[in-house]
């Protein structure tokens, strides 16, 4: 498995991914009206719209998406904002991570974490931290990013429009 900055050819692999990481969000937590909302918004519009702003945050750091590449294609990713948008957080954001279902155990998942860290280690932040939303129902992600070191610092909190 070779894990590498995302390059232009890997657009229908990682779109795939993309697709993938977004009907789990939609699936796994939230009910059926989170899942038909997330599966309603992945159209042509949307896809173009996402590659585009995939385009302006690689321009600014070939690095922020970074992509498990086997002789099959594009296995997973990972999205790191690139450092000019330290204003969200003051720290490194880490977007997605996903790795298609097949892939998983197999320390693919580590490898991206990996990449993810020593790219937001190297961004010049005000805070030393790697931050990330999570659904606190997703035992498997809140897992594997234990493991990885993260701890919970402070709450989200949200309200309908």
């Amino acid at each position: 498995m070779e894990i590498r900055p995302y390059e232009p050819g890997d657009a229908e692999g990682l779109w795939d991914c993309k697709r993938a990481f977004e009907l789990g969000l939609g699936s796994g937590t939230g009910g059926e009206e989170k899942q038909t909302k997330y599966e309603g918004k992945l159209d042509r519009e949307y896809r173009e719209e996402w590659f585009d702003w995939v385009e302006r945050c690689v321009d600014a750091d070939s690095r922020c998406v970074t992509v498990a590449f086997d002789e099959e294609g594009v296995a997973g990713y990972v999205f790191v904002l690139p450092e000019s948008h330290r204003f969200i957080w003051d720290a490194a954001v880490l977007n997605e991570i996903y790795v298609a279902p097949a892939h998983r155990g197999t320390g693919v998942a580590d490898d991206l974490m990996d990449a993810a860290v020593d790219l937001a280690r190297e961004q010049d932040l005000p805070l030393d931290r790697l931050v990330l939303d999570v659904d606190r129902e997703n035992d498997r992600a809140g897992a594997f990013y234990e493991r990885h070191g993260f701890e919970h610092w402070g709450e989200m909190v949200a309200r309908e429009l």
